[in-house]
This record gives structure tokens, C-alpha cells and sequence, in this order.
């Protein structure tokens, strides 16, 4: 069924959010090198801006069999994730899950809907490995027919 939240796309974002950008947040370069030599293509010009709304960077197509993603790099070293279509509660759980999965300690900071787009809900975690630290910044659509989910990560 066309648009409608696949199971596995939030496991499927998860996934591509800790590769990519929890590996190689603040550091653009590698992060880009990491995507060709993993084989996601850049996306069309116009998907590149609509994703990095003004901000200097790349974007890349991680789609798979679940769904479209896309991984986001922007030149300051701030890294995202998207995907075209996955609920608020499934991207949570997975997020939470990836996390434990990976080795990573992380604190649930804020969980409020978003103060300029009222049908996103925003939950920030404050997330470490070691010494390495990041600001996660998870955005999902409110409620159970989901929609677009972005993870965006920023070292700390």
C-alpha cells in the first residue's frame, strides 16, 4: 500500500542514522566518503535543498526495501536521517532500541510537539560513547497514521 508506515522502515532509519551519522557526526568529509564507499547515491538537486532547507550540504538515498530514506550532511557536521513514512511510536521504540544496541548512553531531555510545526513532536536525547557525545534530535508527525521522520544528530 503506497505512503503507509512499513514495520521496518523506523529499524531500517535507525540503522542508517547510527551508521552514518552517529559514526561520523562533526566531520562531513568522512561521513560523504562513508556514503559513496557504501554506495548511496547523492539525491536530485531539488530533493538536496528541500532537505537541507538553505544549509550548505549533501543529502544521499538510503532507501531500502521498506521504504525511502534519505541520509542528510550538512558542512557543519551535523548529520540526518529521514524517512518518507514511518508513526511517531514505532520511531521512538526504535530509536531507543538502536541506541541500547549500539553500546550507547543516552537521556531522554525534552519531549514536547514542536513550537513553530504544532503536528511534529520533538524529543531531544543526550546521547554518549566514551568521550564522544551527541544532541539527537528525534522529529515524527503526532499520532498513529505517522508520516515523514527526521533524526538529526550534532556533537557535543
Amino acid at each position: 500500500m503506497p505512503g503507509a508506515a512499513r514495520a521496518g522502515a523506523p529499524d531500517e532509519l535507525v540503522g542508517l542514522f547510527i551508521q552514518g551519522c552517529m559514526e561520523f557526526t562533526g566531520d562531513a568529509p568522512a561521513l560523504r566518503d562513508w556514503a559513496k564507499q557504501t554506495g548511496l547515491p547523492p539525491v536530485s538537486e531539488k530533493a538536496r535543498i528541500a532537505f537541507l532547507r538553505g544549509v550548505p550540504g549533501q543529502a544521499f538515498d538510503g532507501s531500502a526495501a521498506e521504504g525511502r530514506l534519505a541520509l542528510i550532511s550538512a558542512d557543519d557536521g551535523t548529520c540526518s536521517a529521514a524517512a518518507e513514512q514511518a508513526t511517531q511510536q514505532a520511531v521512538d521504540d526504535a530509536v531507543e532500541a538502536g541506541f541500547r544496541q549500539a553500546g550507547l548512553t543516552f537521556t531522554l531531555v525534552l519531549e514536547r510537539d514542536d513550537t513553530v510545526l504544532s503536528p511534529i513532536h520533538d524529543r531531544v536525547y543526550r546521547v554518549t560513547k566514551g568521550k564522544r557525545g551527541w544532541q539527537v534530535l528525534v522529529a515524527t508527525v503526532n499520532g498513529d497514521k505517522g508520516g515523514e521522520a527526521m533524526l538529526t544528530a550534532s556533537a557535543q
